[in-house]
């Protein structure tokens, strides 16, 4: 077998999938996994020695693929008992407090735009009066107050220290398609994350254990992040990006800088993964080969660099990926084997997976060999047929011997090479004539790493299009273009940038000479980025493919593959073929959104302490009021502490229901946790119209007004009294009254909408109070609704007893956050709202949930306790007189 390793991967991969399957339906799973690994070795050993090889090959594909199985129920029984994040589900510690923490600091202070990060291994927690030991990170983060400005002590890596703050949990956000933060976090092995409301609330401890090798590289690496600024000041921009190409910091990267990387498809040169490690192992290959060191030397030489650049750096996982790859194949050097490249990705991927199976799950991962394999099973395969046998020929251009091992029209190609040679020769100089070999090999060697650059790297973006559609919804057009120079431009940043850092610790003068030049180049590396960018079209957002689309594309990939390995032209004329096609149905995207037609929908996001609401008509048409935000946040430097919720929560619901577009948004009040999130979703998304009630002089409102001009979007005000159907649901604006101007953006500007169907009726109220309420009431408007969006996350100022009884609600949603620094929702309006025989739900605790309607019965279910319709009420839920007798059971 040519690929045995990747068959062995295959097969552990599988496992793995199948771990949870069999946990789940057999008590001792992990035990007969085992026993099956075992009793396929022993029926393997026992079959070679009976001459049957190839079923010998069967049983060890089995006895891997129960490995895999075991090693996945393994690592999910590992966690040790005191694990931070395992006593704080289960109830034994309680988080609603600050607590005493002791812990070593994991690496220096992190200075950020807006404030300092620490992480810290835990030792101890103080809970009921009692230090207790426990394991696991915690990330806790203190940001400046410029009212009251302090300077956090300095603390270095492997520092004891103490503090007390409330930590919390990790929280995904509880809508379909929403990023796993959770498992991104404990892949940094951070279990909880806290806020230090102070400087003075951390104390050093005095000297525990020594410290750790880790520390002493955490803090090398905090020296050279000093060194880059240092080098590259006062340019904050090309040092950010400096930081992000050679150590991994990406936290001073702002949104400015960021997305046209992500629009060109060239974010992976601010990633530390396999260009970076490629880059650093030819260096010094090539160094070890200039000096005369033996292949094992060198070989050595490149992995011990590996090694320590790995123990410098902060985002590990993707680089230790590529440095297992590039260690099997110098070790294959080392024993003077040629190693197939797609056996080193197979190896480094069983590696991995043996000692952390949960890896197969994380994105990252999926990332890194999915690239790995396009590389080594097209790209690798195709060049060699190609572009392999030209660079043969540019060796030793003038030794004819050669000639006769070449392909006939290689062979031409040297000769007609030799020729123009000869000719220039007779032309040029005589102290340069006897270099005219070396100046016509010179662009031909130029123009064929050109052009391997160019099949990589279209081999890639075709390659990963499922991936990058399904994961991060866009689909670069100029990426094929704008990687030659982003990837050639790295090539030299990452090598000098590592010489520029040696050379200012013997000599800083040196040092900064050389970071003037290291930040032209970063300037010209996003200089052509910018360029790039701003082509028209240059990438487009797309919704999630569809899963039989992406398990036909995959297939069609490994068919291109396997007809190139086997030199099958015409099979791989059809690979290629199906690719593009089924490719392109990724990036046009032809299928209908996915929700019901013929009903009406409702669904309150969670997007933390905001709010934002989407609505599918029984057309097909949809709206999406508000579109969350971080409230009280504001930018430094172009950045802001915490996400984009219309990049990172609202656009990929949107995009996991399949749209490309929106009909109308509304923006109830130009408070920043309703609009925050809008400039981001009027760039992703074709929208129809932008609703709005009062304009206000704020320059958060003048932004999103801005996008929409620049997207083409009309803006129209709505105002009470208007009423309008689409496709038979009645829609009505109980709120604003005016359309004054307002110097500031208040609550009780909230656009107020009544949505009717048949003889179910929603209300959705933004975030008005109780003086709003009141005028409502007193014009007379029709009110009564089956739903109830609750006004002002539940605050104790909204939510009236008249109000309320007016509306009689047989189910209401409050969307608030988690341990919201508001207090919301109050006590007080939650026991008003249940005192009316109401079935409360909250985005905080239940995710997103969906109110869904034909216009006779109101189904109701949410993310996190019932994925399913949960409940039916019947439209004559919301007469007062049998409301209580359609209440449903609480979740």
């Amino acid at each position: 077998m040519k690929l045995p390793a990747l068959s062995l991967a295959i097969c552990l991969a599988a496992g793995i999938l199948a771990a949870a399957p069999i946990t789940a339906h057999l008590p001792h799973g992990l035990v007969l996994s085992l026993l099956i690994a075992l009793g396929s070795v022993l029926v393997g050993c026992a079959l070679l020695k009976l001459r049957r090889a190839n079923l010998a090959w069967t049983g060890s594909l089995l006895a891997w693929f129960s490995l895999g199985a075991a090693a996945a129920q393994i690592e999910s029984l590992a966690v040790p008992i005191n694990q931070a994040e395992h006593i704080a589900r289960s109830g034994q510690l309680e988080l609603g407090e600050p607590l005493r923490w002791r812990g070593i600091l994991r690496a220096d202070a992190l200075r950020l735009p807006w404030g300092v990060r620490y992480d810290i291994d835990l030792e101890q927690v103080q809970a009921a009066g009692r230090w207790t030991d426990i394991r696991g990170g915690l990330r806790a983060s203190y940001f400046f107050d410029e009212r009251a400005p302090a300077n956090p002590i300095p603390v270095r890596a492997g520092e004891r220290v103490e503090l007390l703050a409330r930590a919390r949990l990790i929280r995904n956000f509880g809508d379909p398609g929403a990023f796993d933060y959770r498992a991104a976090f404990e892949q940094q092995g951070i279990d909880l994350t806290a806020t230090l409301r102070n400087p003075t609330l951390m104390q050093v401890l005095p000297a525990g254990p020594a410290p750790k090798l880790s520390h002493f590289m955490a803090r090398l690496r905090g020296r050279l992040l000093n060194e880059l600024d240092t080098m590259l000041a006062p340019a904050e921009d090309r040092a950010a990006i400096a930081r992000a190409m050679l150590l991994g910091d990406r936290s001073f990267l702002d949104s400015q800088q960021i997305e046209p990387f992500r629009e060109t498809g060239v974010y992976h040169v601010l990633v530390l993964a396999g260009l970076h490690v490629g880059v650093l192992a030819a260096l010094f290959f090539w160094v070890g080969k200039k000096v005369r060191l033996p292949v094992v030397a060198r070989a050595l030489l490149t992995i011990a660099a590996l090694c320590f650049y790995i123990a410098i750096i902060e985002d590990r996982p993707p680089i230790v990926r590529a440095a297992l790859m590039a260690a099997v194949y110098l070790l294959a050097r080392m024993l003077y084997r040629r190693v197939s490249l797609l056996n080193a990705v197979s190896l480094a991927a069983i590696a991995i997976l043996l000692l952390r199976p949960s890896e197969i799950t994380q994105v990252s991962f999926q990332l890194s060999f999915l690239a790995a394999g396009i590389i080594a099973a097209i790209a690798q395969p195709f060049l060699e047929k190609t572009a392999e046998g030209y660079r043969r020929a540019l060796e030793h251009l003038g030794d004819v011997t050669r000639d006769a091992r070449l392909a006939p029209k290689i062979a031409e190609f040297r000769l007609d090479l030799r020729a123009l040679s000869a000719w220039l020769r007779t032309k040029l100089p005589a102290w340069l004539g006897g270099h005219s070999d070396q100046l016509v090999v010179l662009p031909c060697r130029v123009a064929l790493r050109l052009w391997e650059l160019a099949i990589l790297s279209v081999a890639l973006q075709i390659g990963m299009l499922p991936l990058m559609a399904q994961d991060f919804h866009r689909v670069s057009f100029i990426a094929p273009l704008a990687n030659i120079p982003a990837v050639l431009l790295t090539a030299i940043i990452v090598p000098l940038g590592f010489a520029s850092l040696a050379a200012s610790t013997i000599w800083e003068g040196f040092g900064i000479a050389l970071g003037r030049i290291l930040g032209f180049l970063i300037a010209a590396l996003a200089a052509s980025i910018h360029w790039f960018a701003r082509l028209p079209s240059s990438s487009i957002r797309v919704p999630s493919p569809p899963s039989a689309l992406l398990l036909g594309f995959l297939l069609a990939a490994v068919f291109l593959a396997v007809a190139i390995l086997s030199d099958n032209r015409r099979a791989s004329w059809m690979g290629f073929a199906s690719v593009l096609v089924l490719g392109t149905l990724i990036v046009v995207y032809p299928f209908s959104a996915r929700f019901q037609r013929g009903q009406l929908e409702v669904t309150v996001l969670d997007v933390g302490q905001g709010d934002s609401i989407f609505v599918a008509f029984p057309d097909g048409r949809t709206m999406l009021v508000d579109a969350g935000g971080l409230p009280g946040s504001r930018y430094v430097r172009g950045m802001r502490p915490g996400i984009d919720v219309g990049e990172d929560v609202v656009s990929p619901f949107l995009w996991s229901r399949g749209l490309k577009r929106i009909d109308a948004i509304v923006l109830t009040h130009a408070h920043e946790d309703h609009l925050g999130g809008l400039p981001a979703v009027l760039r992703n998304f074709h929208v129809g119209e932008l609703w709005v009630g009062r304009d206000v002089d704020s320059a958060a409102y003048r932004n999103v007004l801005a996008e929409a001009r620049a997207k083409s979007v009309p803006v129209v005000h709505r105002l009470r009294g208007e009423s309008f159907d689409w496709a038979g649901v009645g829609m009505k604006v109980l709120w604003p009254d005016t359309n004054v101007p307002a110097r500031a953006a208040s609550n009780d500007d909230s656009v107020v909408l009544r949505l009717e169907d048949g003889k179910d009726s929603l209300l959705l109220t933004g975030d008005i109070e109780r003086p709003v309420e009141r005028g409502i009431l007193a014009d007379g408007d029709e009110l009564a609704a089956n739903f109830l969006k609750v006004p002002h996350h539940g605050g104790k100022t909204s939510s009236t007893v008249p109000f309320l009884d007016a509306v009689h609600p047989a189910v209401a949603a409050i969307s608030v956050g988690e341990a919201n620094p508001f207090g919301h929702p109050s006590t007080d309006a939650v026991e008003r709202i249940l005192a009316e025989g109401t079935r409360l739900l909250r985005t905080d605790r239940d995710g997103a949930i969906t109110i869904s309607t034909d216009g006779q019965l109101l189904n109701v279910r949410s993310f996190f306790t019932c994925t399913a319709p949960c409940s039916e009420i019947s439209s004559s839920a919301v007469s007062p007189t049998d409301a209580s007798e359609a209440e449903t059971p609480a979740f």
